[in-house]
Order: structure tokens, then sequence, then C-alpha cells
């Protein structure tokens, strides 16, 4: 098995693998920033081969038998202007790895983004819904359009998994592209409150809905559909939910405040006692700025993926005891089906 390994998404996949007696697995990445070899630290893997390298030797078959390959990596900067290095990274790596895929019948598993959304209300796996703000939601878009294109004649499994705000363990590396829960952790640790953003748009200051999601959850998502060979299609992975800013915010805080055995506080009395205020909204995010979002999870949920979602509630508490311990529970997870 391949795997896009040392980032975010990819090196929680390979944790959850190894929760599964699974070893046998090649992770792919590129190394530049040195640092995120932490995120591959506590697993077991049976080789590591960069990006380019693996891409070439994929495509001369000189793996043998390959289960699938779970293709996690992008320039996933929502503010990157370089087109070009955005295309190329997201699109046509993306697209040589689809035909190598194809032709040797392996299973291809990848990361799209709700980012193809852009600033709709309608979040379904349909083109009528997408509308990308920025380049890098042109680049998952174009690749989903290919997708679309080979699916009728695919000749193994393809399944592009739209991830939403996707939160928790192991995204230190992002810098400004990690969540909103790290931000507001980092924050209320160092400074003992939290910063958002203020109005804009039709929504008040901290009010910008998102559809949060635990990378929990997404790694479930991603083990569903490893197990089921049989289904392909593009697929929305969210918690099906559109929570506050605040929400997020609040949530931290007060997990942060019960560990240090202080009451909980209310929205206001946050605000009151400076725990949380409000900025300016960035004048370089104004008309490529997603207000809301909430996935729509019909069309995951008629492919037979029936877990809950964590809220935000229940998600960003359990990371901030992450950050805190470094220690997580073991995912619960579903055991492969008889057709894995």
């Amino acid at each position: 098995m391949s795997v896009t390994a040392a980032g975010f998404i990819g090196s929680n996949l390979i944790q959850a693998l190894n929760q599964r007696n699974e070893s046998e697995i090649i992770a792919v990445d590129e190394l530049t920033d040195g640092d995120k070899f932490r995120n591959l630290a506590d697993s077991d893997i049976a080789d590591y081969l960069d990006k380019d390298d693996f891409l070439e030797r994929f495509s001369r078959g000189q793996f043998g038998k390959v289960r699938a390959v779970l293709h996690q990596g992008a320039c996933s900067s929502t503010i990157e202007t370089d087109g070009r290095f955005m295309m190329d990274n997201n699109y046509r790596f993306s697209r040589q790895l689809l035909e190598s895929a194809q032709l040797q019948r392996i299973p291809l598993l990848y990361a799209s983004s709700a980012a193809v959304y852009g600033a709709g209300q309608d979040f379904r796996e349909q083109r009528t819904c997408e509308r990308p703000l920025n380049v890098y939601g042109y680049s998952k878009f174009l690749f989903d359009q290919q997708v679309r294109r080979q699916l009728p004649v695919a000749r193994s499994q393809i399944v592009g998994l739209r991830y939403f705000n996707v939160y928790g363990p192991h995204e230190q590396h992002k810098g400004a592209m990690a969540s909103v829960a790290l931000h507001c952790f980092n924050q209320y640790q160092a400074l003992g409150k939290v910063s958002l953003f203020g109005s804009y748009g039709d929504y008040p200051s901290g009010g910008h809905l998102r559809d949060f999601v635990s990378v929990d959850d997404v790694v479930k998502v991603n083990l569903f559909f490893l197990d089921h060979p049989h289904l392909s299609g593009l697929f929305n992975v969210g918690s099906g939910r559109a929570q506050t800013f605040n929400d997020v915010a609040l949530t931290v805080i007060n997990r942060l405040r019960e560990q240090q055995g202080q009451p909980s506080l209310s929205l206001e009395m946050a605000l009151l006692e400076g725990c949380l205020e409000y900025g300016n909204f960035p004048d370089h995010l104004r008309g490529k700025y997603q207000c809301y979002t909430c996935a729509d999870l019909g069309h995951l949920r008629s492919a037979g993926y029936t877990a809950k979602t964590l809220t935000v509630e229940q998600g960003v508490s359990h990371y901030c005891d992450w950050l805190q311990s470094g220690v997580r529970p073991p995912l619960a997870l579903a055991k492969p089906s008889a057709a894995a």
C-alpha cells in the first residue's frame, strides 16, 4: 500500500492502518520541510520515497501488487498565488498518478476539497454547485473533472474525498494553513486570549460558519472506502454541521480552563473577561473567503457509510487533550470487511 504520508491526514492514516496491524506501507512525501518527519516517527512503515521518485517507479510497475494508493498530498494553501506551481503540484502530479493506477488496476483514494464549492450555499457533489474562489480550489476542481470523465470506464476504484475544515493531531507544520482550533489553542496558551476575524458579509464577528471535521472522522471514511473497493465516486467528508468560529474558540477556551480547574464561560462572559476578541477582517481575503460551508453527506450515506461524526465540542475537546499530553486513545475503527 502507498500513502502520501508525512503530512497531516496521511500521517493519521498510517497510524490507523498500523492500529489494524498493517505496516507494509510505502510512505511517500517531499521532506524539504524536514521537521515533518516527526509525523512519521511513531508509525511503522516498510519504506519511504520522495514523491517524484515514487511516481516514476510506480508508473513502471516496480512495486508489484499494490493494494491501494492513498493520495493525500497537495499544496493546501488557499492564499497561494503561484498558479503554475499549484497546478503542477496538485493537478498534473495527481493526473499522472491516476493514469498509472488505472493502467495497473490499482485503487486510488485521493484528497479533494470543499474549496471546489467556493461561495455557494449548496454543497452537493454536482457540477452545478462548484465555483472555486482561488487557484487551490481550481486545482482540486480540475482534477475532479478528470476523475468524472474516467469513472464510466474506470478499471479500478477511484474515490475523491472532498474534505471540509479538518482539524486534529499532526497539523502543526501547516503554519498559517493549520486549523482554527490549533490557532485558538496556541493563542490562548501564549496570551490567555483568542482573536477571531471580525464581521464580514452578512456574518457577525466570529459568526462565520464552517463544517469543522475531526481528522479521526476523515480517517474512518478513508478506511471505509479502502475496505469497499467496489465503490467509486466523489464524496463529501465533513461533520454535516455548520458551526461558528465562536464555537471552536469557546470550546478551546473552556477545555483549557477546565484543565486548570476554572469554570466554563459563556460567549458573553468570554468577551467581557477578555478571553475572546475580534480583529478586522483581512483585506486580502475579501472576495476569496468561504463564509459558510456545510457538507451534504447524502451521497456518502447512500454509499453505506453510517458512522456518526464528532461535533466541534467533542472533537476539539479531544484535540486539546492531545495537544496538552501528546496521548490519544485508539480510534474506534470498524473491522475490515470481507471484501477488503
